[in-house]
C-alpha cells in the first residue's frame, strides 16, 4: 500500500524526468504499481481511511510522484455532475484538445507540493486523452471541467512538469484569455 512517506517531494529529481513508456503487454509488476496508485486515490479521499492511513486527499497520482519513472497515471474524480471518471492508464496521451482554456479558481494542488503555491493553472478545457488499462484495452476519454484538469496534471508529471510551472510568475492571478473559471 502507497502511503504519503512513499510519495517524494518537490526538488527530487525523478519529477522533473521524462517517464519512459510502459512496455506491453504490462508486466505484472507495472500491473502491480498501477493498482496500487488507484488504490490510494481513492482510499485518499476516504475520511476514514486517509485518517487512519494520514493520507492527504488528492484526485490523482502519477508513477513519477511514487519514484517510479514510466507512464503510469490513475485519476479518480467526480465531474460537476457528480459523474465519476476513474481511470488507471498506461502511456496515456492527450491525442486532442480545445483552443478554449480554463483553470481552477481555487489554483492547483499536488501530493508532492507541500506549500500552497497561489496562482491560475492555465489548462486546455476540453481533451481527449487514450491510453491502455488494466486489462490491456485501449480507452479513449473525452473530458471537460475538473476531470479534464486532472487528467492534464498527471499526464504533465510524466513529462517532468510541475503544476506550478505554468503559473505566471509576475501575475500569478493575470486573468487567463477566454478561459472558463473551475470552481471548487
Amino acid at each position: 500500500m502507497i502511503t504519503m512517506k512513499d510519495i517524494i517531494r518537490e526538488g527530487h529529481s525523478t519529477l522533473r524526468e521524462i517517464a519512459k513508456e510502459v512496455t506491453l503487454p504490462a508486466s505484472d509488476e507495472d500491473k502491480n504499481t498501477l493498482k496500487q496508485l488507484m488504490e490510494f486515490v481513492i482510499n485518499s479521499q476516504d475520511p476514514e481511511i486517509s485518517k487512519k492511513y494520514n493520507l492527504r486527499p488528492g484526485i490523482g497520482l502519477a508513477a513519477p510522484q511514487i519514484n517510479v519513472s514510466k507512464r503510469m497515471i490513475a485519476v479518480h474524480v467526480q465531474d460537476e455532475n457528480g459523474k465519476l471518471f476513474s481511470y488507471a492508464l498506461f502511456n496515456p496521451k492527450i491525442v486532442s484538445h480545445s483552443v478554449e482554456k480554463s483553470y481552477l479558481a481555487s489554483g492547483e494542488g499536488c501530493l508532492s507540493v507541500d506549500r500552497d503555491v497561489p496562482g491560475f493553472v492555465p489548462r486546455h478545457a476540453r481533451v481527449t486523452v487514450k491510453g491502455i488499462n488494466l486489462d490491456g484495452k485501449e480507452v479513449k476519454i473525452r473530458l471537460k471541467g475538473l476531470p479534464a484538469i486532472a487528467f492534464q496534471h498527471e499526464i504533465d508529471h510524466l513529462n517532468g512538469i510541475m503544476f506550478y510551472d505554468h503559473i505566471d510568475k509576475k501575475n500569478p492571478f493575470q486573468t487567463i484569455e477566454n478561459a472558463i473559471a473551475i470552481g471548487r
